[in-house]
């Protein structure tokens, strides 16, 4: 079927501490629905075919996603290796989620390929704001503000549209049962910029950013396959529809 077809597919990780939102961050890209799930255990699977760029590849994210417990972490780890893409999800909620993070890099940039693409995902926004916000445009690749100039938030990746304010009265219900947020938007940020990550903001449960998520972390690297530093690596996150780019006369 053509629904099916596909131009690229790419080997996603999801890592990070355990009840961070993983599972569910699967579960909405690959189902579109938000499901409460227990802990992992050693991994979960989920793909899915989306299009990505002004050129719509279609690329298909085969997505394993890895058990954030200690116990598991020598099994998780074998599953890095060869991975296109990952994505490092912390919940904002949780200060010593996001503590981890760095201990979780490591491992990734030890094990993975030296071309994996790494998105840092700050998730469960909803719990501590009605709405998604802004993202600064301090990302790798971007000059960092200076001390005296009012930061620019508007996004440099182009996520989806926020949605429209909500009325008075619902925001102000909602607001009650908001919980403080311990990693701020910069410091998640800025943490991103000084390793050379991307940064997003999600909700699984409310859909904010997921797609951006999977779909920025693709464009980088189909971005690298277009510069062949995928092809200097060999890397076995990255398959090629030879059947279809064959018809087509040419590669990418």
């Amino acid at each position: 079927m053509e629904s099916l077809s596909w131009d690229y597919i790419l080997k996603y990780v999801l890592l990070g501490d355990s009840a961070t939102g993983k599972s569910s961050l699967l579960i909405r890209l690959t189902d579109d629905r938000f499901d409460l799930t227990g802990p992992t255990l050693g991994v979960e699977f989920g793909s899915r075919i989306i299009s990505v760029g002004n050129e719509g590849k279609r690329v298909k994210v085969q997505c394993w996603d890895t058990a954030g417990t200690e116990s598991f972490r020598s099994i998780t780890r074998s599953y890095f290796r060869g991975a296109a893409g990952a994505l490092l999800v912390y919940d904002v909620t949780r200060r010593e989620s996001f503590d981890h993070v760095t201990s979780w890099l490591e491992d990734l940039r030890k094990y993975a390929d030296e071309n994996v693409s790494i998105i840092l995902v700050a998730n469960k926004v909803d719990l501590c704001s009605s709405s998604p916000e802004p993202l600064p445009s301090i990302q790798y690749g971007h000059p960092f503000p200076a001390p005296d100039t009012p930061l620019n938030t508007s996004s440099s990746r182009s996520p989806s549209p926020s949605p429209s304010p909500a009325p008075a009265t619902t925001a102000t219900a909602q607001t009650k049962d908001l919980r403080p947020r311990q990693v701020s938007t910069m410091e998640g940020a800025l943490f991103a910029k000084q390793h050379g990550l991307l940064y997003v903001e999600t909700s699984a449960k409310e859909g904010w950013g997921v797609n951006d998520a999977f779909e920025w972390t693709a464009r980088e690297v189909l971005e690298k396959v277009r510069k062949g530093e995928m092809e200097r690596r060999k890397p076995g996150g990255v398959k090629l529809n030879e059947t279809r780019q064959n018809k087509g006369g040419r590669c990418c």
